[in-house]
């Protein structure tokens, strides 16, 4: 026997020892175990089962059939081989059953006369590969279910190298059912564009051609000349770009444009038929008004054309952290990860409103704020919100000095500490909201962040789990968190830490592990007053409509924006006028009319921003009332970090009621 014959039976020991793949050997007609590897006993939960026969280790085993089936290999002779195979086992006496799905092999042992005196077993636990190939098919099941549901015509198109160069044309490669509805070509996938439309493809490619080149999003209205359809429609590349593949959402605005020509063609002979044609104008706006109302159900979803890259991402992100979930076998809370695919477009905005606190590019809207006041109207919803195993308790300092905040913002920050309290005493136990009065000398302030100075604090303290000094030094960075997937964004922090920054002052935390935490907001002293609370405040009713012939300009270079803001305050009896830039609403200005209110958006194209035009508005009209309106808050807004005496500032998107009522509170009552 050679050195490496006589190290066999070693190396074999030891291979079976270590086989990642679980192994046994049985013996007998009544399966007896001979041997079992650790990964055989890791599946079975470490019972001791060496000596004994399956039926009598494992019961489970055998009143699942597997015993019938080591009966007939060892009558046969012949291996059996399954794939997937389910397998519930206890992994303790007192723990539930656990389902484990195997691939696996019995293969018959023979002496030197050919009968069978056993069975090898071998196998692996393909539970998550298994279990994931089940989420990925429920996955794509759902997507197809929300990609047909979907009301506005979707598809996906793939560009490729054509007669006319490269990337000259697209195949359509998905489409919903409401492609033919919106389109009116039906059959579409698998169809090539210039088979379709054929003059008008140059069209088409060139537009999102340019989207699959650069990647930048697009949103614009063109003629489908091969079916006579007007379509609004929105374009962005999937990625990576070498997959060359474009996504499209659209629908059919045919009835809205024909209106919109027959109005225009009836302005321009208005003046000189003025009289003639005023019953055929008002027919037309008729028209008009009718054909968006007939399109409310798809106006619906306007958010999702405008802003369709965080819809998709929304969308996917949802789908694959329910094929997280499923791959854990976390199965109970799917509907919040369908819900949060319906409610992508809200969550961006909230999301876009957080990163614009932590990089203090807000506009804030400060007054003089009585802290201690903001928390008493703030206890019912903290209680609301941590829930009875917490016990809320306030501490307000007396004598407490007003400070110059955005009380709504202020609101928010204390609200997120409350909540992130909560988190961190998952058992139960004390949230107290503190307030103070502190002098900041030139050591303490610059530990803190602060110029010297006098402060108002705000201070929430929990004892809960605490945070390692780790946890602490990178609490305010934004995306950071410690919360399981799906429990947390990472921005509340880093929210209110942006927030306390913009407003001249600093947060900070002092925590100890399993010792609690404390988060301070400092923000300076305002040597003034803080503003009365009203007596009755006021209660949720209809919007407000005008009290007389009002007329608000409206400047707005988003024509979707513009039409329902104007459609909005129209039906609430007020006077619109609409202007797409600064240069076309100050000749609307400069007309001798009466105009009570200026709506503008801070971004305009052109030289001229919103700031710039509601200062030019104010050297011939020094008492007209502004309304700005923007999805970002640019510094441009501000004067000093703050508004000027009759400028106000909501931020996109809105809810309409409120902007009917902030429009209403704007406008001066007719005397």
């Amino acid at each position: 026997m050679t050195n490496s014959d006589a190290n066999l039976p070693s190396i074999l020991t030891q291979m079976f020892e270590q086989a990642p793949t679980f192994m046994a050997l049985l013996r007998g007609h009544d399966h007896r175990y001979e041997a079992a590897n650790p990964s055989y006993l890791k599946l079975v939960g470490g019972r001791d089962i060496v000596g004994r026969t399956v039926a009598e280790a494992l019961p489970d085993a055998a009143a699942q059939g597997f015993i019938k089936i080591l009966d007939e290999v060892y009558r046969s002779g012949q291996p059996y081989t399954a794939h997937g195979a389910l397998f519930s086992a206890q992994q303790s006496p007192s723990s539930p059953p656990e389902d484990h799905y195997l691939d696996f092999v019995y293969q018959p042992l023979r002496d030197a006369d050919g009968a069978v005196t056993g069975i090898f077993v071998e196998g692996a636990d393909v539970t998550a590969r298994t279990l994931a190939e089940r989420a990925r098919r429920e996955s794509e099941e759902l997507y197809k279910g929300l990609f047909d549901a979907i009301d506005e015509g979707f598809c996906i198109i793939r560009f490729f190298d054509g007669p006319h160069g490269p990337d000259s044309d697209y195949i359509h490669i998905q489409a919903n059912a409401a492609y033919e509805r919106h389109a009116g070509i039906p059959n579409v996938v698998g169809q090539k564009l210039r088979e379709m439309v054929g003059a008008e493809a140059d069209d088409w490619v060139k537009r999102y051609g340019e989207v699959l080149r650069t990647g930048v999003p697009i949103r614009f209205q063109q003629e489908l000349i091969a079916t006579g359809r007007y379509l609004e429609l929105a374009a962005i590349r999937i990625e990576p770009p070498e997959r060359k593949l474009v996504a499209v959402l659209f629908q059919d605005i045919t009835a809205r444009r024909q209106a919109e020509i027959a109005l225009a063609e009836i302005n321009a002979t208005l003046e000189t038929q003025i009289q003639e044609r005023t019953a055929e104008l008002m027919a037309a706006e008729e028209s008009l008004r009718h054909s968006q109302k007939l399109e409310a159900v798809g106006q619906l979803t306007g958010g999702l054309a405008h802003d369709f890259n965080n819809i998709l991402a929304g969308i996917s992100g949802s789908l694959e952290a329910m094929s997280t979930r499923l791959t854990q076998g976390r199965v109970a809370d799917l509907d919040r990860y369908i819900a949060g695919a319906v409610g992508a477009t809200r969550r961006a905005a909230n999301l876009t409103q957080r990163l614009l606190a932590f990089s203090r590019r807000q506009t804030l809207d400060p007054k003089p704020v009585n802290i201690n006041r903001l928390v008493d109207g703030m206890l019912d919803l903290i209680g609301r919100s941590v829930g009875p195993g917490i016990k809320v308790e306030t501490v307000g300092a007396a004598g407490l000095w007003t400070s110059f905040v955005d009380a709504g913002q202020l609101e928010n920050a204390l609200l997120n500490l409350c909540i992130n309290a909560r988190d961190a005493m998952p058992d139960g136990g004390l949230l107290t909201v503190e307030t103070s009065n502190r002098w900041m000398d030139e050591r303490t302030a610059r530990v803190r962040g602060l110029e010297p100075g006098q402060y108002v604090s705000l201070c929430v303290s929990d004892t809960g789990t605490g945070m390692a000094p780790d946890v602490v030094a990178r609490a305010f960075d934004p995306f950071f968190t410690t919360k399981p997937i799906g429990q947390g964004t990472g921005l509340g922090l880093s929210m209110v830490y942006g927030f306390a920054g913009q407003s001249g002052g600093a947060a900070r935390i002092y925590s100890e592990l399993y010792k609690g935490t404390m988060i301070c907001i400092y923000l300076p002293r305002h040597l003034g007053e803080a503003e009365a609370e009203a007596d009755n405040p006021p209660i949720a009713e209809e919007a407000p409509r005008a009290d007389g012939n009002e007329t608000v300009l409206l400047v707005d270079d988003e024509p979707l924006i513009r039409m329902l803001a104007a459609e909005q305050l129209e039906e609430l009896g007020y006077t619109v006028i609409e202007a797409g830039d600064a240069a076309s609403a100050l000749k609307l200005l400069a007309m001798p009319r009466n105009i009570s209110l200026l709506i503008t958006d801070v971004g305009l194209p052109g030289v001229m921003n919103g700031r710039q035009l509601a200062d030019a508005a104010r050297q011939t009209r020094p008492k007209l009332e502004v309304l700005f309106i923007t999805g970002y808050a640019e510094n441009a807004v501000l004067n000093h970090g703050h508004l000027d005496a009759g400028m106000h500032v909501m931020t996109k998107p809105f809810q309409m009621d409120a902007f009917a009522r902030r429009v209403k509170a704007l406008i001066p009552a007719p005397e």
